[in-house]
């Protein structure tokens, strides 16, 4: 019973929200400019892992560090190799 009301739930809440989505006329454009985002997300880390401007500080392209940069931008990568410096090489 628990189940059959959780999946009753989240059906509800999808057709809402593909209501609200296609009412607005905004479409699907929101998509392909969260999908930007995230490839010049993973961009910068590579240019910055790869181009020596780091010196010997490495940062994985992994969910979390393409969405910190997603989210705050170049200073993101910033933030990252300030972290990385400050508790991983102390």
């Amino acid at each position: 019973m628990r189940d059959m009301i959780l999946w009753g739930v989240l059906s509800v809440s999808l057709v809402l929200i593909l209501f609200i989505v296609f009412r607005k006329k905004i479409g699907l454009s929101w998509l392909s400019s969260l999908g930007l985002h995230l490839v010049l997300a993973a961009l910068g880390i590579y240019v910055v892992n790869y181009s020596g401007l780091s010196g010997d500080l490495y940062i994985p392209i992994n969910p979390t560090t393409i969405g910190t940069v997603t989210v705050l931008g170049l200073p993101g990568v910033g933030l990252l190799l300030g972290l990385k410096f400050t508790l991983f090489n102390g």
